[in-house]
């Protein structure tokens, strides 16, 4: 190779190992939140699409702030994971469309019951729905008599694992309540439920696990208290680089508690907050006094707001590589 055509040889290859890996073609998982108000983290707010760097796409607890089915935002669903049975997470209303009511009180007239948000949006989708314990029988009896294939509602108990497209789904403990509300029953079962104040049991809830292609490992806390699965399960065995954590108090974690989950049992690389039942952000800027700012304060790494439609793109190490706001 002659001196003038090493040079370049040199500089281009130089060049190339200068740029940031996501611009050097590392394959990322894309992480969409859809929430009650664009832009912003607001009380309601649950939703996340997580997509695989081969394209599958998983809707994570569809809750009241997804418009139904024809939510633009939507996309191509694959599966919609289910981590347990309350209506905030199943959807036992929803928005009608993005951006009504204010990012404290959304505005949700539309009931979903007795299907649920998340068996509607299933159905429209072709999508399966993930759950563990005794959930899946629910969310089939429910498929099927709408006239869709109940088969589509799967199981994933804990230890045990899913694969769906490159993505490797298995559930794992939280510590929270999980009853069928009688209102998405039908029939005389339901009404009595109704009456009598009490809801129908449905298994342990879960959190889960899911394994990219890329080799990021994120866990999906659902609603749960502190548990030590979160040190021995996902921490030590499933190793989790980035955690997406409920911190609302009162019905989860509160904002202390879940940061010594992370700070001290899971020790991810990053975080994203979730489930804060409360206006965190306004213009997309964090507010001062909230649960999410003491959650920002307490984490050793970074945090980062599920700002509704901005997508964040993590590598396999569990770094924000694209459109992930700093928190501090």
């Amino acid at each position: 190779m002659s001196g003038k055509f090493q040079g370049l040889f040199i500089a281009v290859i130089t060049c190339f190992l200068s740029l940031p890996a996501y611009a050097a073609g590392q394959t990322v998982v894309k992480i969409i939140p859809l929430g009650s108000h664009a832009d912003e983290f607001c009380e309601r707010d649950r939703a996340l699409i997580l997509e695989d760097p081969d394209g599958t796409r998983i809707l994570y607890d569809a809750g009241r702030t997804v418009a139904g089915p024809n939510d633009p935002r939507l996309g191509r669903i694959d599966a919609i994971l289910v981590s347990h049975m309350h209506g905030d997470h199943v959807g036992n209303v929803h928005i009608a469309k993005p951006n009504a009511g204010t990012c404290a009180k959304p505005e949700t007239p539309v009931k979903a019951l007795p299907n649920t948000n998340t068996v509607n949006i299933a159905l429209a989708k072709q999508a399966k729905v993930i759950s563990g314990s005794e959930m899946p029988k629910f969310f089939a009896a429910k498929l099927k008599a709408l006239g869709g294939d109940p088969k589509k509602s799967q199981l994933v108990r804990f230890g045990g694992s899913l694969k769906l497209g490159g993505v490797t789904i298995t559930t794992v403990p939280a510590v929270h309540s999980n009853g069928i509300d009688g209102e998405m029953l039908d029939g005389p079962l339901g009404k009595m439920l109704k009456e009598s104040g009490l809801t129908a049991y449905a298994g342990p809830p879960t959190g889960f696990v899911l394994t990219f292609s890329n080799g990021l490992v994120v866990y999906l806390s659902g609603d749960t208290g502190i548990t030590a699965e979160q040190d021995k399960v996902v921490g030590r065995f499933y190793k989790a680089k980035l955690a997406v954590m409920n911190i609302g108090d009162t019905y989860t974690t509160g904002p202390k508690e879940a940061a010594w989950v992370v700070n001290e049992l899971i020790k991810p690389r990053s975080v994203i907050a979730s489930h804060a039942n409360e206006a965190a952000t306004q213009n997309g800027k964090l507010l001062p006094g909230t649960r999410s700012e003491t959650f920002v304060r307490a984490c050793r790494v970074p945090v980062y707001l599920p700002l509704s439609g901005v997508t964040m793109a993590f590598d396999g190490r569990g770094k924000c590589v694209s459109g992930c706001r700093s928190t501090r």
